[in-house]
């Protein structure tokens, strides 16, 4: 196994190859590992070995492939039994993604600790049958920034992540759906203790910084739109004309090889700022063509619009996806202050990405270890994705939604 090292006055990076990763500051730590093993006890005992447990990490993200479902609970107790965690979260998923590796092929468990000083966490249970106005008030009047995982199958993601944002509009979630290969009957979400069948978890994070990303992979076709005539989730006309008419100009302006590209994943964007002169990629919610009706000329859509909404039919394919992931994660590091250091990240990427979007392994886990070097990386592949575009937070599908935690050197 290959490793790898560098060292500054105030940072210490290691590297034991793919899958594991440390990073080390004078004021916090991050150390991740991926186990690949067919028994849940050898994988616990292979991870917690890959793990630099210097100190005892404050949070522990844990995720588990599912075909180890029948022992979530005592994965977890393990896990953070052995780790000294304070605390803990994770989710299950048909694969799990650690430093510059998606483990696409087999079991595994990938678990990342943080080591982080003066912060503070929050955790918090959300039980589908008794979300009352008080199981919210530590979101209320707690902090800004939380990690968020939920079971698809138990909890409405869609309407638990819109509530969220109404009841504070300035709250930053980042994480995604548990998936399993045995849809509702492996899915699970962790919290400390807890291995959940049903509900959603959250970790609230006070005292680090969390910068968020998420790369929606679409590209804009043709122009940019006005609704003027739709109906719950049917577009009649962009522009005063028939939307489908629009759809299909926009298809015939562009050249063949786009065109073909196109057709295959057509998709529409809706713009998050109505106020800007121009939008490009990355100014819209990504959402799905539901389908067409040619006597009346109305496209159907997932999402809900309105008319004066800006809309712009967009497509997506592993050259967007691959395009925009690495715009936006080079865009992060170029804003990053003088002294301050990537400790590791928390990756969710869709289950339609991966090897069968980009035709090769570890895409998103690789790209994001390529602009930020060897970053202790942990997440999974989800069911959809959780984060904030235009500063508003959504569920989102076929994308990756980041969280990569900082701190000063």
């Amino acid at each position: 196994m290959a490793n790898e090292s560098s060292t500054t006055e105030d940072t210490i990076r290691r590297s034991s190859g793919p899958g594991q990763a440390t990073v080390e500051t004078r004021t916090a730590s991050a150390s991740a590992a991926v186990a690949f093993e067919a028994e849940w006890e050898s994988a616990c005992e292979s991870a917690l070995r890959g793990m630099d447990l210097t100190t005892s990490p404050d949070l522990l993200l844990v995720f588990i492939d599912s075909r180890y479902a029948e022992h979530y609970a005592e994965i977890i107790q393990r896990l953070r039994g052995s780790t000294g965690a304070r605390h803990l979260i994770g989710a299950s998923g048909q694969s799990v993604i650690g430093s510059s590796l998606e483990a696409e092929e087999g079991s595994a468990i990938a678990i990342l600790g943080f080591s982080l000083p003066g912060a503070e966490f929050t955790p918090l249970a959300i039980d589908p049958e008794s979300m009352t106005d008080d199981v919210f008030e530590p979101i209320q009047d707690g902090p800004e920034v939380w990690l968020m995982f939920s079971n698809p199958f138990t909890v409405m993601t869609d309407r638990l992540v819109g509530h969220l944002q109404q009841l504070r509009p300035e709250i930053v979630l980042l994480g995604g759906m548990a998936s399993s290969h045995q849809q509702q009957a492996g899915c699970g979400v962790f919290i400390d203790d807890q291995a959940l069948s049903s509900g959603a978890v959250m970790m609230g994070l006070t005292g680090v910084s969390v910068r968020p990303i998420v790369a929606q992979g679409a590209e804009p076709l043709g122009q940019p739109w006005i609704v003027t005539d739709c109906e719950n989730n049917t577009v009649k006309t962009l522009g005063s004309r028939p939307a489908l008419e629009v759809l299909q100009e926009t298809l015939m302006e562009l050249d063949d090889e786009t065109r073909d590209r196109a057709a295959r994943n057509l998709l529409v964007g809706l713009a998050m700022n109505e106020y800007k002169e121009t939008h490009e990629r990355g100014d819209f919610l990504i959402r799905n063509v539901m389908g067409a009706d040619r006597e009346s000329g109305i496209v159907a859509i997932n999402p809900i619009p309105r008319v004066g909404q800006t809309f712009q039919f967009q497509f997506r394919d592993a050259q967007a996806a691959d395009d925009d992931l690495r715009t936006r994660l080079s865009d992060l590091r170029d804003t990053l202050a003088q002294d301050e250091e990537v400790l590791g990240a928390l990756l969710c990427s869709c289950n339609g990405r991966g090897r069968g979007l980009f035709g090769e392994p570890d895409h998103d886990a690789a790209a994001l270890s390529e602009i930020f070097g060897p970053v202790p990386t942990a997440g999974f592949f989800c069911n959809g994705e959780i984060g904030p575009v235009g500063g508003e937070n959504y569920l989102h599908g076929f994308t990756a939604s980041i969280a990569v935690l900082t701190s000063e050197s």
